[in-house]
């Protein structure tokens, strides 16, 4: 599932959240500034001289959601291959170069996009500028390169899926979840997919996908934004332009009845996720499904986006507790249909459908008698603090200003955002609790332990696992 927004911002720092909100943002770095390049690449720039460091990035709007059935896996098989080579660099020398520069670097694919990324002193940005867009234009590679790198995904998906119970579990969930929607595969791809998948697939998507229209670049750090153009004109704007394929909606239908997953695996104990379909914000302007998405994520902090919120008093606490954990998360946005998911692990003594019951008696009791002013402020206090929290970091401003062009949003989505979320009242979080909680919405995913085998030893790995993006 995807990262916990709620998780996230809950992870502020008190101790600033006295602040009125906007205020941090004002006192900090200058803002973002936005570009295009003649060949239709975005190029966003934002300050920050704090530290003599840059962040270097470049997001391609291409994920597993683009992948068609039967090459599941092939959005991050090809994030693997562009650190394979190109006719000026040779296998494996792409990461060497970057660290002899004194950064580091990475890549990750999730359903919605394929993220690359260098972190180096700002005097080298031109350096990882040069070896990005070449990379970008001019993946190479050979055959033999690609079937070794195929093994090392395969490897990925045993180590990190298939020996992990709740990975498998949630894979079989949004599987049994959707219909329609290609966030039914999962992003590492199914094994068969995997076994069959051929060289010829992935440059085929490569000059399907990179092209300079579907990608954008973000530089965060001790830099000057028309210096930072003028770099981006010189490396990435020499690439030819090409269109962006036509993307066809692939709407999902509506639900009738819950749907379940029962997924037996040897596991220390029983888990639950209880997955309920929710719309997703698209903009912030004022409308139904906006509205709703918005309540929905301050419903999810008022569940669980504190020490001692509602599903930790009702479920894990005192004598009688039925659960070891619980949790409530709201996929507010992205390119497909969204989710809401609630979780526990049964405590000892009591059973899954103990846990089910109680998650959404909890719901119900929202829908039934409102939340509080006080909880709603203190989710939105730690939501105003975020907004300072993440300025320490130029990763988190450069994934938000790449996230928000990803789904077509302004450059100061975060800023929006909290700011529409701290307008959400108690009651449009009890009516949404109301709303999207039934049976017609919901699949229910139970993962039933099996024994485990006492004498059963970690998994080594068969192949080196060279590169390690994340897959999300």
């Amino acid at each position: 599932m995807k990262p916990n927004l709620h998780r996230f911002l809950a992870a502020a720092l008190l101790l600033l959240a006295s602040l009125p909100f906007g205020a941090a943002a004002q006192s900090a770095a200058p803002k973002a500034e936005q570009f295009k390049l003649a060949n239709g690449m975005t190029l966003i720039v934002k300050e920050d001289h704090r530290a003599p460091t840059a962040l270097h990035m470049v997001w391609v709007r291409v994920g597993s959601v683009d992948e068609v059935d039967g090459t599941s896996g092939l959005a991050h098989i090809l994030e693997h291959m562009m650190f394979r080579g190109t006719a000026e660099v040779k296998p494996g020398d792409f990461s060497r170069r970057v660290a002899a520069l004194g950064g580091r670097e990475n890549a990750f694919t999730t359903r919605d996009y394929t993220g690359f990324y260098q972190q180096i002193p700002a005097t080298r940005l031109q350096d990882v500028m040069k070896l990005e867009s070449d990379r970008f234009a001019h993946n190479q590679w050979p055959d033999a390169e690609f079937r070794r790198e195929l093994e090392v995904v395969k490897e990925e998906r045993r180590m990190r899926t298939e020996d992990n119970p709740r990975s498998m579990l949630y894979e079989q969930l949004e599987a049994e979840t959707f219909i329609a929607s290609p966030y039914r595969r999962p992003v590492i791809g199914w094994m068969s997919d995997l076994d069959s998948m051929q060289p010829a697939d992935a440059r085929e998507f490569h000059r399907r996908w990179y092209v300079p229209a579907n990608a954008v670049i973000v530089v965060v750090g001790d830099v000057e934004p028309q210096h930072v153009l003028q770099l981006a004109e010189k490396y990435y704007g020499a690439i030819p332009s090409r269109p962006v394929p036509t993307r066809r909606p692939q709407h999902e239908p509506r639900q009738a009845g819950v749907r379940r997953i029962d997924f037996r695996a040897p596991a220390e104990q029983a888990y639950v996720a209880l997955a309920f379909k929710v719309p997703q914000l698209t903009s912030f302007e004022s409308s139904p499904a906006n509205d709703d998405a918005l309540a929905l994520t301050v419903l999810a902090a008022v569940l669980d986006g504190y020490e001692g919120a509602r599903l930790d008093r009702g479920l894990t606490q005192g004598p009688d507790r039925v659960a070891d954990s619980a949790g409530a998360d709201n996929g507010l946005w992205g390119r497909g249909p969204q989710l809401f998911v609630l979780d526990g692990v049964p405590a000892k003594g009591k059973t899954p459908r103990q846990v089910i019951d109680a998650l959404r008696a909890e719901v119900a009791k929202v829908a039934q008698n409102g939340v509080t002013q006080s909880e709603l402020e203190r989710v939105k206090t730690r939501w105003v603090a975020s907004e300072v929290y993440k300025l320490d970091s130029i990763m988190n401003q450069a994934r938000e200003l790449a996230s928000a062009w990803l789904l077509g949003l302004p450059l100061d989505a975060s800023e929006r955002l909290i700011d529409r979320l701290k307008g959400v009242t108690a009651q449009q979080v009890q009516a949404v609790a109301a709303k999207y909680f039934g049976d017609d919405e919901l699949t229910i995913g139970v993962l039933d332990p099996l024994p485990v085998d006492p004498n059963r030893k970690p998994r080594q790995p068969t192949v080196p696992l060279r590169h390690q993006g994340e897959v999300r």
